[in-house]
This record gives structure tokens, C-alpha cells and sequence, in this order.
């Protein structure tokens, strides 16, 4: 029998909404209804859906609430196009995903790319702290005004950032501040920011697909979030998503979720007393549902520990060089404490050997701008070239190893010769991942 480490965090369903459930045990497809007028849809005033997301705004501490089919991803985009008229200049994290760039090229946004604490030991991104982030607002506005601030918290290993601190300092730069809070509970609106959005299959028991933006204070337009959302979800939603969306909130927030959660919190607890007793490496992390094992400290590339865990039944969430994340769920699997371990431990048998390098921090500025608006650099005339030609040229696509949506390069940014170099030695870190080659801008 498998171990499934990997999301969703219901657990291949041990731990989906329990209205979920229920409604999944009902005639096959008797609940894929359209909009009618007493189901509603997320845009609309009245109706069960209406209702429901108003009750799930009081339940998760915010103003409004909006439910997503889309994906956190579809939710992400229409957040920032509220935020930021075409032509703004937005605040972006290193490690964003994907989608926000997306947003950029759908809203004419010019994205400014910060820089974040870097772990060598690891090769992850640290939350930045709040004179971090003034620093980088600053810097940003010597070049012009800027519209809006996004930030992602936790992080997909389960870092979180100090979101009370942090949101201070983008409100007292008299700015919004959306965040990034897929593989969160919705710690963003409770320490003030003013969107966030929800990954409703990642911290809570629904289906992927459905994802939730809360909203509050006086620095978002309603009308302006339910403009982007009808551009970017669909005039058709599916109600099964929808009632996840219902269900995974209202399991989150109730006695009943809180006591499955605390028992998963208490297998989680054993496991890592146990790992450290075998003398296992294990990243402190915010998150106690997300494992990290440092791969790097025991030699091994966290790719490579992956491949081997795979073909021994262990499906972990997220290999990076020098760590392997788990994600444990809101129910982990029976007998996890025991069956991990030894895995891990045959790892180490097979497989390790001195501790690797540490990793090497991107040659990145405090904040990037692009060489070429980032919607003519993904959406013109492109080639491909060796990476080790790169130097001068700009980059046309995104360049994201695994995980997926994260990227190292940014359509539009220009390659100078030591970001080039550095690619190159990434791309050895990351066998499959990352090619030999990079599309760039036609000249």
C-alpha cells in the first residue's frame, strides 16, 4: 500500500468536507445543476451560493467573500487586476506564482520583481521581514508610483511570514496588500491584508478546483473584484466545485474540523520525534502538516530521493535540490509514524553520502524591472537558444522547474552573463526539470 504524501490535503478523500461527502453519495451527477435561482452563482446577490459565501465571509473574519472554480490560480488573477489599472506597476515576490504573471500580461501590469531571504543551506526562499519589505517599497518607488503589494504566506514548504508586520508596512506606504495564501487558513485578512486567496484543496477538505478571495477595509473596490472575476471565471461554474467551496470552509472553521485537525497536528508530532530520534534532518517549518526533510545534509538531491521513494510506493508533494516537502493532510495515512521513517531510513542506506554544497543565491537586484513589457516578451516572435549563449538576450517564457508555477525567469527579464551562468549550474540541480536551452525574444 502506497503512502501518499502529496495533495489534496483530504488524503485521496480520508478527509474531505463532510457535506462534501454527502453530497458525493448522492444519484451520480444529480448535483450538476447551472445557475438556477435559488442555487445562485458567485456573481450574483441572491441565492444559496450568495448566501454562502456571505456566512463563510463571517466564518473566515472577512467583508466579502467570493468562491473560485478556477483554481487559486483564477482567483490570484482577478485580485490583482482589481488592484492595479492597465499600465500600473505592481510589487511581485521572487517566489510567486505563475498566475500573477499571467494577470500581468491580461492587465498591461508592469511587475517589479523583489528579492526575498535566501536559505543556502536549504535553497528556499525566507519570508522577508518588515524592514525588509521597506526597503524594497523604497526602492520600487524611485522609479515611479506603484499600485499594489502582493505576498505569498505560507510558502508551499509551509514557511509563514510575520503577515501583522508585514501588512503595517505596505499600509503605511499607503498601498493594498493581496496574499498569496493558497496553502494557508486564511492568516492574510486575520492580520489585516486586504485580499487574499484560498486554496481550498491544499489547508482544508476540498476539491482541487476550488479556492476562495476574501476581502476587506477600504482599499479594494467590490465592483472593481467582480469585474476581474467575470472575465477570468467561467458564465458556467460547476456546483459540485461550489459546494467544496461551501463545505471546505465551513468543515474548517467548525469543533468538528478543529478536533480532526488537532489529531492530524498530533500524528505529525510523533512522526517528527521519531525522524529526529533516527537522526533524520527535518526542516522547522510553520506548518506542522508539512514534512521537509533536508536531503542536502544527507547528500542526496531531494529529485533523485524522490525517484527512489516513488518506486517504493512513497508519493511525496515536492522535490526540490536540496529538500523533499510531504504534505501529511488533515487525516495522514494509517501507520505514517512507522512506515515513513523506515522508508526514509532505507534512503539514507542507499543513497547518502557526504553533505551537499550549499546552495547558490540567485544573482537577482532588490528589485527587477523587465527589459520588454512582459505581454510583448511571452507573446511575440521567439527562438530557442543553448543557455549557454543566453547572456544579453530576453527571456520569452517563463522558466519553472518543479514546484509547479514558481519561476527562475520571468518573460521579459534580460539575461546577463552571471544569471546565465547561474542557470546553467541550476539546470545540472534539476535533471529534467530545466533544459539546455532557453526561448528568447527574436531581436
Amino acid at each position: 500500500m502506497s503512502l501518499d504524501l502529496h495533495l489534496p490535503a483530504h488524503g485521496r478523500g480520508r478527509a474531505l468536507a463532510p457535506a462534501l461527502r454527502a453530497l458525493l453519495r448522492q444519484r451520480p451527477a444529480s448535483w450538476d445543476l447551472p445557475e438556477l435561482p435559488q442555487v445562485g452563482g458567485p456573481l450574483l446577490a441572491e441565492g444559496a451560493v450568495a448566501d454562502s459565501q456571505r456566512h463563510c465571509a463571517r466564518l473566515l473574519g472577512a467583508e466579502r467573500c467570493w468562491f473560485g472554480v478556477n483554481g487559486a490560480s483564477g482567483l490570484l488573477q482577478a485580485a490583482l487586476l482589481a488592484l492595479a489599472p492597465p499600465g500600473s506597476r505592481v510589487l511581485l515576490p521572487r517566489n510567486l506564482h505563475r498566475s500573477l504573471l499571467h494577470a500581468c500580461v491580461l492587465g498591461q501590469l508592469q511587475p517589479l520583481l523583489f528579492d526575498l531571504p535566501f536559505d543556502p543551506a536549504t535553497g528556499l526562499w525566507q519570508p522577508p521581514s518588515a524592514l525588509h519589505l521597506a526597503r524594497v517599497i523604497a526602492a520600487a518607488r524611485n522609479g515611479g508610483p506603484v499600485a499594489a503589494v502582493a505576498l505569498v504566506s505560507p510558502s508551499y514548504q509551509g514557511t509563514a511570514a510575520d503577515l501583522k508586520a508585514l501588512t503595517a508596512v505596505v499600509h503605511g506606504a499607503g498601498l493594498p496588500l493581496l496574499v498569496d495564501g493558497a496553502h494557508g487558513q486564511g492568516q492574510g485578512i486575520a492580520a489585516g491584508a486586504d485580499l487574499e486567496v484560498l486554496s481550498l484543496q491544499k489547508s482544508a477538505g476540498g476539491l482541487a478546483q476550488s479556492a476562495a478571495l476574501l476581502a476587506q477595509g477600504p482599499r479594494f473596490d467590490a465592483a472593481a473584484l467582480e469585474r476581474a472575476l467575470l472575465w477570468l471565471q467561467t458564465s458556467s461554474p460547476s456546483a459540485l466545485l461550489l459546494a467544496s467551496c461551501e463545505g471546505a470552509i465551513a468543515a474548517l472553521c467548525s469543533t468538528r474540523g478543529a478536533r480532526q485537525r488537532a489529531r492530524a497536528v498530533a500524528v505529525s508530532a510523533r512522526l517528527r520525534q521519531r525522524c529526529q530520534a533516527l537522526g533524520l534532518p527535518l526542516i522547522s517549518t510553520d506548518d506542522p502538516l508539512r514534512l521537509v526533510l533536508h536531503t542536502g545534509a544527507l547528500g542526496i538531491n531531494g529529485l533523485e530521493a524522490d525517484d527512489w521513494l516513488l518506486a517504493r510506493g512513497v508519493i511525496g508533494e515536492l522535490p526540490e535540490p536540496a529538500t523533499l516537502t510531504f504534505c501529511l493532510g488533515l487525516r495522514p495515512p494509517q501507520g505514517l509514524v512507522w512506515r515513513l521513517p523506515r522508508r526514509l531510513i532505507q534512503l539514507r542506506t542507499a543513497l547518502a553520502g557526504p553533505p551537499l554544497a550549499p546552495q547558490e543565491r540567485p544573482p537577482l537586484p532588490l528589485v527587477g524591472s523587465l527589459a520588454l513589457p512582459i505581454g510583448q516578451a511571452w507573446r511575440g516572435p521567439s527562438r530557442l537558444i543553448p543557455l549557454s549563449a543566453a547572456a544579453g538576450a530576453i527571456a520569452a517564457e517563463p522558466l519553472c522547474p518543479y514546484p509547479p508555477g514558481i519561476p527562475l525567469l520571468v518573460p521579459g527579464e534580460r539575461i546577463d552573463g552571471e544569471r546565465a551562468a547561474w542557470l546553467q549550474r541550476q539546470s545540472r540541480l534539476w535533471p529534467g526539470q530545466i533544459a539546455d536551452t532557453v526561448r528568447v525574444v527574436v531581436d
